[in-house]
C-alpha cells in the first residue's frame, strides 16, 4: 500500500486543498462546478434508468460513485466536498471566511448551471423534443420530484426537520468521499475511497443539494406537479444547510480536532531552526 496517505497527512492535503480553492480565479471555479454539477446529474440519470431496467434500485447506487469520481480525479468543483475541506484550511489561518465564502457561492451557482444545462439535455432526448411523455423513467423522475418535495411538506414541520436530517446524514458521507479522495496518491486509490462512502449514502436515499439540482426540476420538466417554491423551500434550501453541517461537524471539524495536533506538531518538527538574537 505505497500509495496510503496517512490521516494526518490527508489533513494537510485538505487544508493546501482548500487553500488553493480559494485562490481560483472566478471564471475557473465556476466552470469546475458546472462540470461538477453536470457529472453528477448524469450519474443520477444512469442511476435511476438501471432502477427501472433492473428494478433493484442498489444496482444504481453500485455505479452511482462514477461520476464522483471523476470530479475527485479530475479535481473539479463540488459544493458538498467543498463544504468540508474549506473550514479545515479557515480553522488553521490559511484562509479567511470571505474567501471561504466566495467559493461557496460560486461553486453553488456553478453547480446548479451544470445540473440544469443536462437536465434540458437530458429531457429532450427523453421526450423526443416534448413529442413523448418519457415513458417509465419519466414517471420515475417525476414521482421523485414528488418525494422530494410535497411528500416532506405533507407532514408540515416533522418533515422539514427529516428533509434536513437526510442531508446532514448524506454529506457525512458524501464530504468524506472527497476527503478519501485525498487519502491516496494514485488514481486507482483516489477511485475507490470517494466510491464507499458515496455508495453508502446513495443507497439509502438520503438528500445531496447538488444531485436535487438535477432530479427536481427535471422531474418538474418531466410534468411533476411541483412548483419552485416547493423546490426551494422544501428541499434546496433546507438540504444545503443540512449538507453544510453534515461536512462542518462530523468530517472538516471533526477531523481537525481528531489530527490537528498531530499536524500541527508534524509541522513544528518540520520548521527549521533559527538562531536566536
Amino acid at each position: 500500500m505505497s500509495d496510503y496517505v496517512k490521516p494526518g497527512v490527508v489533513l494537510d492535503n485538505m487544508i493546501e486543498s482548500g487553500v488553493i480553492k480559494a485562490e481560483l480565479p472566478a471564471v475557473e471555479t465556476l466552470v469546475r462546478a458546472g462540470l461538477a454539477g453536470a457529472y453528477l446529474a448524469f450519474v443520477t440519470s444512469m442511476a435511476f434508468l438501471l432502477a427501472v431496467q433492473t428494478g433493484q434500485f442498489v444496482v444504481g447506487a453500485l455505479l452511482f460513485p462514477a461520476g464522483f469520481a471523476l470530479i475527485v480525479v479530475l479535481g473539479m468543483e463540488l459544493l458538498t466536498g467543498n463544504f468540508g475541506i474549506m473550514p479545515v484550511s479557515l480553522f488553521s489561518g490559511r484562509i479567511g471566511a470571505g474567501a471561504m465564502l466566495r467559493n461557496w457561492s460560486l461553486v453553488f451557482a456553478g453547480n446548479l448551471i451544470g445540473a440544469l444545462i443536462y437536465a434540458v439535455l437530458f429531457w429532450i432526448a427523453a421526450t423526443d423534443a416534448g413529442q413523448t411523455t418519457g415513458g417509465v423513467i419519466g414517471a420515475k423522475l417525476r414521482a421523485l420530484a414528488v418525494s422530494k418535495t410535497t411528500a416532506y411538506e405533507a407532514f408540515g414541520a416533522a418533515g422539514m426537520l427529516t428533509v434536513f436530517v437526510k442531508a446532514i446524514l448524506c454529506n457525512w458521507m458524501v464530504s468524506l468521499g472527497s476527503v478519501m479522495g485525498l487519502a491516496s496518491t494514485s488514481t486507482t486509490g483516489k477511485i475507490l475511497g470517494a466510491w464507499l462512502p458515496i455508495f453508502i449514502f446513495v443507497s439509502q436515499g438520503f438528500e445531496h443539494c447538488v444531485v436535487n439540482m438535477f432530479a427536481i426540476p427535471v422531474g418538474m420538466m418531466f410534468g411533476a406537479k411541483v412548483t419552485l417554491y416547493d423546490w426551494w423551500a422544501w428541499n434546496e434550501i433546507p438540504v444545503t444547510l443540512g449538507n453544510l453541517v453534515g461536512a462542518l461537524v462530523f468530517t472538516g471539524g471533526a477531523l481537525y480536532v481528531a489530527y490537528g495536533r498531530t499536524t500541527r506538531s508534524m509541522q513544528d518538527v518540520a520548521a527549521p531552526a533559527y538562531p536566536r538574537g
